[in-house]
């Protein structure tokens, strides 16, 4: 396989590791906790995901179609953004040619993907149901393993208090 989609493989599974992470455990209610009027809210944040690899596929297949769709209950959102990560990764596994560059698919959506995980996360502590840290690099991720299904690392911890800012 072509190196560059190998590596983009990898990516769509490293998302969808920390995605099932910050998903994994959500308290009930939790796609509605909201920290301000203005706020997304989680369930608008994985919608928006899962619009994201959406436009990724359609960037890869040369058509760069943005769609946004209206936010479904936590855990429909939660299954339409792993399957989007699916296709996307079944379109970069096959010899379809690449309609986008790859540093046009990591620059646009799969970064944005990177920072609205970091907001669930930080979401999640907010909503007094932080995610325990862990040794990222040690993770089992695998390409081609998108779904929300995703193995638990053995080196999780829970993250020393924050030091109040003086």
């Amino acid at each position: 396989m072509d190196p560059t989609r190998a590596f983009l493989r990898h990516t769509l599974a490293t998302i969808a590791y920390r995605a099932a992470k910050v998903e994994r455990y959500a308290p009930p209610g939790f796609g509605n906790f909201q920290l301000g009027k203005a706020a997304r809210t989680p369930v608008q944040i994985v919608a928006h995901m899962g619009d994201l690899f959406d436009w990724a596929l359609s960037m890869a297949q040369g058509k760069a179609e943005w769609v946004q769709s209206k936010p479904h209950a936590w855990r429909k959102e939660v299954q339409r953004f792993h399957a989007s990560l699916l296709e996307l990764d079944r379109y970069l596994a096959s010899d379809a040619p690449l309609g986008a560059t790859a540093e046009e698919l990591f620059q646009g959506p799969i970064s944005d993907a990177l920072t609205h995980i970091g907001q669930i996360a930080i979401l999640r502590r907010q909503d007094d149901s932080p995610v325990r840290s862990e040794v990222y690099a040690s993770a089992d991720i695998a390409p081609g393993r998108v779904g929300a299904e995703q193995p638990t690392n053995p080196l999780e911890f829970d993250s020393p208090p924050v030091a109040p800012v003086t």
